[in-house]
């Protein structure tokens, strides 16, 4: 089971915690603010990519929203005197000046204290380097040397599709320490994201036990 299962999605609620927190009692007021959640995210991962953004956390009152943004550079993210957090708000109060009720937006900003211990964004810096063309096998070495440095217990990184431009994709596996993905005492924290590069997308896996 633990190959097949999302290593997240079986430590939800043990020792991880539900990335939107909300109510509904209606099935048409479920889909529309599960909707909204998902273009909230992708449009704050967007806009703050330079920042390091990891994760969005969304959580709901009657007449409230607030959202925490998981930034690997604060700095970037909150700006000189505070510009940029102020455009994020305003871009966030404009997401949701469609709704008719008047909402109270708080948004905060969360450091990442260890960033080589997030693996979205080990799996972002190895897809960036992918897209400029460096070789595959260096970045991801480079990637799990960083992480195991930091103090993790166990890394894996799995790279799928037309690697290196060949013709035929194949997927490869590259890895460090312990993964025990069949137990749920360990913390192991997975993301995946797609790489974009001239021959086509290449899929990146990131298994980070902490």
């Amino acid at each position: 089971m633990g190959q097949k299962v999302n290593p997240n999605a079986l430590r939800l609620g043990i020792l991880h915690s539900w990335d939107s927190r909300w109510f509904s009692d209606r099935k048409r007021n479920y889909r529309m603010m599960l909707v909204e959640d998902i273009r909230l995210r992708q449009m704050l991962q967007s806009n703050l990519r330079a920042a390091l953004i990891s994760k969005v956390e969304i959580e709901r009152s009657i007449k409230k929203i607030d959202i925490t943004l998981h930034v690997g550079r604060p700095g970037v993210a909150i700006g000189r005197g505070g510009e940029e957090l102020a455009k994020i708000k305003k871009a966030v109060e404009n997401f949701f000046s469609k709704k008719k009720e008047n909402l109270k937006i708080d948004l905060k900003i969360e450091p990442i204290k260890k960033p080589d211990l997030d693996p979205y964004l080990v799996a972002l810096n190895i897809a960036d380097q992918l897209v400029r063309r460096i070789p595959h096998k260096r970045a991801v070495k480079q990637a799990i040397a960083r992480v195991m440095n930091t103090g993790a217990k166990g890394v894996k990184v799995a790279l799928s599709g037309r690697i290196a431009g060949a013709e035929i994709g194949r997927r490869e596996k590259y890895g460090e320490g312990t993964i025990p993905l069949s137990t749920i005492r360990e913390n192991v924290l997975f993301a995946k994201i797609p790489a974009m590069t001239k021959s086509g997308y290449v899929g990146i896996k990131v298994w980070i036990c902490v």
